[in-house]
């Protein structure tokens, strides 16, 4: 799998999962736990940046 498409791949997923939190209202109430997704995604891309590197 390319970087692109693996970049493609995870902004999707996150707008999907921003969209189904909105139409829940939890986006509110989980905004102290917001930093646990952009961690996990941090170190998503970190693995990617050694995997893909050229």
């Amino acid at each position: 799998m390319k970087k692109l498409t693996f970049d493609f791949i995870v902004i999707s997923l996150i707008a999907l999962i921003l969209i189904v939190l909105n139409q829940f209202d939890l986006l509110e109430k989980s905004a102290k736990f917001m930093f646990i997704p952009i961690l996990v995604f941090y170190y998503i891309g970190q693995y990617v940046e050694r995997k893909y590197k050229k």
